[in-house]
């Protein structure tokens, strides 16, 4: 797609913004209210845009969450990967949930819970609580990386070979400082029934 951003439609992020640094640093302000839980919150507050996706398509989707040695976190799905398009200058866009609040979960509205019983507030959550973020993404028309520091893209978006699979993989490390509960329940992690999820320690 090629088109003027005003034109695009906002759903869940507004693509006229690429980074909200005041909404990042109003997250890592509150830490504690934004990571009840812990990491897993983390965890499952990546999983619910996979979720979401596989209900609209009406499929059950895949799912892995990796755990590596250096304490980080890979969340990889099977979906249509991250929307990402072309504005009219021919600049490769994707739509910002890691830097910009989703719209659906601000202001008054009633709050939605993930499994864990804590409400969800949105990837930029997680982005903004992590040292470091790399954000992946294979489309049938492209793949694209990016990595994030606290929720700043540290570059632009850069080029992957094509794929002949779809989906994202959110790759992270909590920040340290932050000394939160690394536990991650199987069960919990599966309690969509619009994913199957498979823990990989």
């Amino acid at each position: 797609m090629t088109s003027s951003r005003d034109s695009w439609t906002v759903t869940t992020h507004d693509w006229a913004r690429d980074v909200d640094r005041d909404h990042l640093r109003r997250v890592r302000a509150q830490a504690d209210v934004e990571l009840p839980g812990g990491l897993q919150h983390l965890v499952l507050e990546v999983l619910a845009y996979a979720s979401d996706e596989a209900e609209h398509l009406g499929r059950v989707g895949r799912a892995t969450v990796q755990r590596h040695s250096d304490g980080s976190v890979a969340v990889t799905d099977d979906g249509r990967g991250t929307d990402t398009r072309r504005d009219e200058h021919g600049q490769v866009v994707r739509k910002p949930v890691m830097a910009t609040q989703d719209v659906r979960f601000t202001g008054d509205t009633e709050p939605v819970l993930l499994a864990d019983g804590h409400p969800r507030r949105g990837m930029s959550s997680v982005s903004a609580l992590c040292l470091w973020l790399r954000h992946t993404n294979h489309r049938t028309e492209g793949a694209w990386t990016q990595n994030y520091a606290h929720g700043i893209p540290e570059q632009d978006l850069t080029e992957l070979p094509p794929s002949a699979q779809t989906g994202t993989t959110v790759h992270f490390l909590l920040d340290p400082d932050l000394e939160a509960d690394a536990r991650l329940d199987p069960r919990v992690l599966a309690a969509s029934p619009w994913l199957e999820v498979t823990l990989v320690s």
